[in-house]
Order: structure tokens, then sequence, then C-alpha cells
């Protein structure tokens, strides 16, 4: 554990982050903190149930005097999003977090820091762990592949648990307690590819230096797909250039905005300095159109040398481009409820050219369920229409927001008592787990918080290490005092 953490450390928060933090966990790899958590059960005496899902939920019955207040839920999910720097060496399957202290932030080391949602596992081991703390009966939830279509929360069997109420911990700005968020869905295009046998000159075109970000919280914010820029240099290009395209490739998660993308393309030798001047034009006017968004947009050119190759053939790469280039990207409309809140959106997280097919996943979210599902219903009919194929697949509810909320009014007075201050009330466009639950359990009543969290999803991800004890502090008297029914 780092030594500042240590001497900071309030109740074994960190403690906890950092061992959660040595243990890989991305998402489908999460067996090994699904132990974790078992063990952790197991040496505290407590009822727990793990399923085949590896989701772990573990008991701990109430405090004398709060045996007749009604049971919580706190609830977050083990897996993470597993991104890094391109030339890192980090393995995720194998490899844990470093962890770095920068300041109040704490941060990784050249990848992903996984606070997105190992900050709350770490709460509610501290808070179960807590032999002081006065509660009611809490019921610790932690799922898995969150991150990757919430299939984890899918699969839960909560017919045996008691909970009226429920606190979330994968949020993400403390003072703001979340009360709705959008649904979502991935689509997956398929085109299939026909390739034609071709020598020449080989070149690898590369972009990347772009912001990326969480595809729900970060799309508001003008990032440029690297999916989408790629496409349009490709566009540009062919207009006063010929070329074959042999591989193109971007991104690793449907819900992360792509940084980075290259495209191999095959060429006359003698065009190559005609065609790398147009690349470097192109390039010119989108670094000088996104100078403000994306300031640190770079690319490069390879030469590859000279050999025999299979590029698309030019039909297939007209219909891959011309669905590349025509699928939507980012915010479609903006809530006319909520001021300031996207109400749907789509991100083209992965894209990539195997040998006989183009696959391109699109994250689809919206707080209307019809406009989520018309927005997959117009990626579906560009798929057939081109031949190709569309599934849908990790699809998951929006959570309504509840007019009449105890909880909510609970966290409100206690949070103004701390802070002299409102505790706002929000939706927000990225998904949780929440929705799923609800649906489980009706009449369950739900909010979420979270500490202060920046850049989640990217390599530059931090999270606030006074925030976290604060936030950590109020959730203590939260569950402490009793709930006014």
């Amino acid at each position: 554990m780092n030594k500042y953490l240590e001497k900071i450390d309030y109740k074994g928060i960190f403690k906890y982050f950092s061992e959660i933090s040595e243990i890989p966990r991305g998402s489908g790899n999460e067996g090994e903190i699904s132990e974790y958590l078992v063990s952790f059960a197991k040496s505290k005496g407590f009822v727990y149930n793990r399923d085949s899902a590896n989701n772990v939920i573990i008991i701990k019955e109430a405090t004398p005097g709060y045996e007749n207040e009604p049971s919580i839920m706190l609830q977050g999910h083990m897996d993470m999003v597993c991104e890094k720097r391109k030339e890192h060496t980090h393995d995720f399957l194998k490899d844990g977090i470093k962890l770095l202290v920068d300041g109040d932030f704490l941060c990784a080391d050249g990848t992903t820091l996984g606070a997105d949602n190992g900050i709350a596992v770490a709460y509610i081991l501290a808070l179960l762990s807590d032999e002081e703390l006065k509660h009611p009966r809490i019921e610790a939830v932690i799922t898995t592949d969150e991150e990757v279509g919430m299939n984890g929360a899918k699969a839960l069997d909560l017919s045996g648990l008691k909970s009226e109420y429920m606190i979330n911990l994968d949020s993400e700005e403390e003072g703001y307690l979340l009360a709705s968020c959008a649904g979502g869905l991935t689509g997956t295009c398929t085109l299939p590819l026909k390739r034609v046998e071709e020598g020449g000159k080989i070149i690898k075109i590369n972009i990347g230096g772009l912001k990326g970000g969480h595809s729900g919280m970060d799309i508001i914010h003008n990032r440029t797909n690297a999916n989408k820029l790629m496409a349009r240099l490709l566009f540009d290009l062919r207009e006063n250039n010929s070329f074959g395209v042999i591989h193109m490739e971007g991104g690793y998660k449907d819900n992360v905005i792509p940084r980075e993308a290259f495209a191999e393309l095959v060429i006359d030798p003698e065009d190559f300095k005609s065609v790398s001047k147009s690349i470097d034009e192109i390039m010119q006017i989108y670094k000088k159109e996104l100078e403000s968004s994306e300031p640190d947009l770079e690319y490069s050119i390879e030469d590859k040398g000279e050999d025999n190759c299979n590029p698309l053939h030019p039909v297939s790469f007209e219909k891959l481009l011309f669905l590349l280039v025509q699928i939507p990207y980012g915010v479609q409309v903006m809530s006319s409820d909520i001021e300031g809140l996207v109400e749907s959106s789509l991100n083209l997280g992965i894209f990539r050219i195997e040998e006989d097919q183009a696959v391109i996943c699109n994250s689809v979210r919206s707080s209307k369920s019809s406009y989520k599902h018309y927005i997959s219903n117009r990626l579906k009919y560009m798929a057939d229409f081109l031949g190709g194929e569309y599934i849908v697949r990790s699809e998951y509810p929006a959570w309504e927001f509840k007019k009449e909320s105890k909880l909510r009014e609970h966290l409100q007075r206690i949070y103004k008592e701390i802070h002299g201050k409102e505790m706002k009330v929000e939706a927000i466009h990225a998904g949780l787990e929440c929705g799923l639950i609800a649906e489980k359990m009706p009449g369950i009543d739900i909010v979420s918080i979270g500490p202060d969290m920046f850049r989640v999803h990217t390599i530059d991800e931090k999270l606030s290490i006074s925030s976290t004890i604060r936030v950590y502090r109020f959730l203590e008297r939260v569950i402490q005092e009793k709930i006014l029914r």
C-alpha cells in the first residue's frame, strides 16, 4: 500500500482499494476479485452468496436497536474498463494497477485507475468491517460485467433480499444525488467484404492524441471519435487519390470514445509523395478545425515497404466507407425536461476489418426507450440495406425518476446539515444498474452517490482523495441515522 495512502487512510477505504487494485478485474475476468470478496465475507463470518455469474452478495445483520429498521442495499460493480497507453506493457489479465498519488488525486501509471467502480467496493468492505458503526441490516450487492452491458445485474437473483432502500455507489461527483439514468444497448453491425489481389507500396496511417472518455458522461463534451475521424480522412483522401484499404481498426470498448485508430493502405509506389502530401494537408485542416476541442490530435504516416497484398474490393470499400461515414455519432437529442441533460446519443466504440467482414460496435443510450430503439433500428436499416447484419446485445432499461423518495429526502437533509447547502438532485446520461435492480425489486427506493472522479474510462482517470473521505463520512451518517417512515 502506498505510504501516503496508509498515513491518511480512513476506516480502511484505501487499504481495501489498494488490495482490489492488485487484482486483475477487467470485465469478463472477475473470477479472482469475486473470490477475494468471498474470502472477505468468510473471514468476517458474514452470510454470503456467489452465483454462477460471479456476483457476490454479503449480508450483515442489524446492530442492536436497528433490528426493526428497513434493510438497506449498498451496491456497486467489481469490474473495470481496461485502457492503457499504446506503448505500455501492462497486461490486464495478469497485472494489478499501479497506484500513484498526485497531490489530492489518486491515479494510475499509464492505465485506467478502476475507481469506477472499485471505490464502491472499497466503501462497502470498509463499512462492513466497521464494528462500531450502528446500522440496519445491510445487503451488499457487488456485480460483474457492468461495463460491458450489465450482464451481472441481469443474472442477479434478488428474491431472498429484504431491502426497501438502495444506495448505488457508482456516481462520480460529490454533492450530487442521482435519481435517474439512461437506458442503453450495444448494436453490432457486420458487413461482408470481398478482397482482391494487388501489389504496391503499403502505408499505415495512425491517428491519436484524442481525449476519448466515457461514452455517456463525456459525449456532451464534443469529444472527437477516432473511428469517425479516420473514416472522414479516407472519405476526403479518395477525392484526389487512388488507394486500396488492407486493414482498419480503432477502439477497444463500445462504451469508450476511441482515442486512436489506424488504417493500412496500398498505393502505387510512384504516388507515395502525393498521397502523403494529401494526408498532411487534410490532417492540418482537421487540426485547425479541432484545435479547441482536441488540441493534442496527432497523426503519422508509416512507409511499410512494397509487397503483394489483398485489399478490399472497390465495391466493398465503398459500402464500408458509406456505413462508417453515415452512422451518426454523439449527441442526438437533448432533454426537454432537464436542462443540460443528454437524452439520446450513440458512440461508434469498436471498429475492425477482419478477413471477410467488418465489425462495427455502437453504444446507444437514451432516457426514452422509444428513441433508443429508433436509433438502433436506423443502424439495422443501414446494415441491412448494404447487405450486412445487425445484432442487439447488452440491452438495459432506464432508471426512471421517482417523484416521492424518503431515501432521497434523508440524504438531502443530512447533506445540508453537514455542508450548509443543498445536495443537487440530477439525472445522468450514463447507464447504471439501478434500472435493472428496480425491475427485479418493484417499489425499492434508490439513489446514487459517489466521490469526485475525473476522466473515467481513460488513462487520465483520477480520484479525489479528500472527496473520497468526505463522501464516506457522509455515507456513515446516512446509514447510522434512521430514515423517517
